[in-house]
């Protein structure tokens, strides 16, 4: 198993000097130089350090996300049940920095490396999410209510719903299909190629056909 202090020794590394690494101008205009671009990467961490990884990229000033849920612990003889907020998909960590800074990121922890991106096959890349889906994921993950629903494996019938706009309530502005999960009407926020959350109950008021 992978020692602890491998990913501590990586949080050591001055962002700057990954910067100058990545071989990265600061200042790079947009569409200059596309691995010098700011986007959304699905990485992967090994033995479920998401949480340490999204911690030391954060303490570098990188944005990152980790959707959590709340877990009800087992209830233990004498007892009351507590619950606990955990990672929703183990191993998961999203990061919004530049390919060339995450390379850099992961050639920094030499030959084993603990973290590494998602694939996306059909382009024989590392996956990239685009903004407004992962915006929107953030928007209902963030919610942490128990009633959400991730899904890692999205039947094609779920992307048949209609295509809506949230116009109202702590989901405004977000867009996705109607879908109905457990006989009650939700919205689902796919990130292509990956994962979907489902919303918790929403009223047809509250929706606009796009």
């Amino acid at each position: 198993m992978l020692k602890d202090d491998l990913l501590l020794d990586s949080a050591r590394t001055p962002s700057d000097e990954l910067n100058t690494d990545s071989g990265c101008p600061k200042n790079t205009s947009a569409g200059v130089l596309q691995s010098c671009q700011y986007s959304w990467f699905a990485l992967r961490a090994t033995y479920s350090r998401e949480l340490k990884v999204r911690d030391q990229l954060a303490e570098r000033g990188v944005r990152t996300f980790v959707p959590m849920i709340w877990k009800r612990c087992p209830i233990k003889p004498g007892m009351t049940q507590t619950k606990k907020l955990v990672p929703a998909i183990s191993s998961l960590c999203f990061v919004h920095w530049t390919k060339a800074d995450i390379d850099a990121y992961i050639r920094s922890f030499g030959d084993v490396k603990p973290v590494n991106y998602y694939w996306d096959r059909t382009k024989n890349a590392p996956l990239v999410v685009p903004d407004k889906a992962m915006e929107d994921f953030i928007t209902v993950s963030s919610s942490m209510d128990e009633e959400l629903i991730y899904i890692t494996d999205i039947c094609p019938k779920l992307k048949e719903g209609q295509s809506v706009r949230v116009k109202e309530g702590p989901f405004k502005g977000i867009e996705g299909k109607v879908v109905r999960i457990k006989k009650s009407r939700r919205i689902l926020v796919e990130l292509p190629g990956m994962v979907a959350v489902a919303t918790t109950y929403i009223t047809p008021n509250e929706l606009e056909i796009i």
